[in-house]
């Protein structure tokens, strides 16, 4: 066919939209874009088969897309997000509830994924944020956030910026050490993180920066979420994972289907189909996402990968977004305080 609309000109062109199959219905995702030529293998045609529909996307970072549905009222019917900011919709009402009767395999799911944020979309994949660290280099492993704190460690960490993911559990373990309350008192918290500066080379805003810094050797030790240890270990093979005592912190991505969507109920299948077992399994296995699937058994190189298993996410600590989302303007302008911009 494409073949025939090169050669054909115009009146093939024509001839090529009269008889080509009439799709009767479009999806529209919002997503990151991250794995594009993996999510259209495994996801986009196959999806497209089983629905006869045509999936169309709209790609952003979390802020730019969530800003986007909330001016529009909508305009897509599937968005992907972090748990941080599908809270913030979730607490704007800019999405639907769904419903669970047309979405029967979140029953399947690991409790902390089924509803992360009540009656709103699933998590349809889990990290963690944790400690990396060259065991070439620190000789004494690390094994507990207040770790960070040791002597040992002066001008060896790089730290998420306060703008990322990861950067807020920061201000969180900090407030830990103080033994105090950060979203009652953040006061003691950065009094920690003044403390802590002088063991801090420079903040990381990206995950490349982060594996530059390892690869130049500026850093030894770092906060990274669990997606950049790959591509950490290829750079730095004596870099690993921290066992802390205290555990690790969970991070969900979360689907939604938002106020206004055109196309609510395939919306809905399409939520059904990326959580099926089968291709829960395919995408950890190619690389894609940790399943959430609870029980579900993938190929053990794949399970070493991610953040996978009853006890590994049963040990995971959880985050309190709509806390921490009220809390950020002020964590932001006391952050710079201490580290600059």
């Amino acid at each position: 066919m494409k073949r025939l609309m090169v050669m054909a000109g115009a009146s093939g062109l024509a001839l090529a939209a009269a008889t080509a199959p009439a799709l009767s219905e479009t999806l529209t995702i919002s997503w990151w874009g991250f794995n594009g030529e993996k999510l259209d293998q495994f996801i986009v045609q196959p999806f497209q088969e089983q629905c006869g529909c045509e999936l169309v996307f709209e790609t952003g970072n979390n802020a730019d897309r969530l800003n986007k549905i909330r001016l529009r009222q909508g305009g897509v019917d599937v968005i992907y997000l972090t748990d941080a900011f599908s809270q913030i919709g979730a607490e704007e009402d800019l999405f639907m509830p769904i419903d669970r009767a047309k979405v029967p395999n979140i029953d399947g799911l690991y409790e902390l994924a089924q509803a992360p944020q009540g009656e709103f979309g699933p998590a349809y994949t889990i990290g963690r944020v944790g400690i990396v660290y060259d065991s070439a280099k620190v000789t004494d492993p690390i094994t507990s956030w207040n770790d960070l704190w040791r002597e040992d460690m002066a001008s060896q960490l790089s730290l998420p910026g306060i703008t990322t993911t990861a950067g807020p559990m920061v201000v969180m373990k900090a407030g830990e050490k103080a033994g105090t309350d950060v979203f009652e008192d953040s006061g003691p918290a950065f009094e920690e993180l003044a403390a802590l500066a002088p063991n801090v080379v420079k903040n990381y805003n990206t995950g490349s920066e982060m594996i530059n810094l390892f690869s130049t050797g500026e850093v030894t030790t770092s906060i990274a979420q669990d997606f950049t240890l790959g591509q950490l270990q290829a750079a730095v093979p004596t870099i690993v994972w921290a066992d802390l005592e205290e555990g690790d912190i969970a991070t969900l991505n979360t689907v939604n289907i938002p106020v206004g969507a055109a196309n609510p109920d395939l919306a809905h299948e399409f939520i059904n189909f990326i959580l099926d077992p089968e291709t829960q399994k395919t995408l950890a296995e190619n690389g894609v996402d940790a399943p959430v699937v609870e029980g579900l058994e993938i190929a053990p190189e794949a399970a070493e990968q991610w953040t996978y298993g009853a006890e590994e996410i049963a040990g995971l600590q959880r985050v309190d977004y709509a806390k921490m989302n009220a809390a950020k303007d002020e964590w932001l302008e006391r952050w710079s305080e201490v580290f600059g911009m």
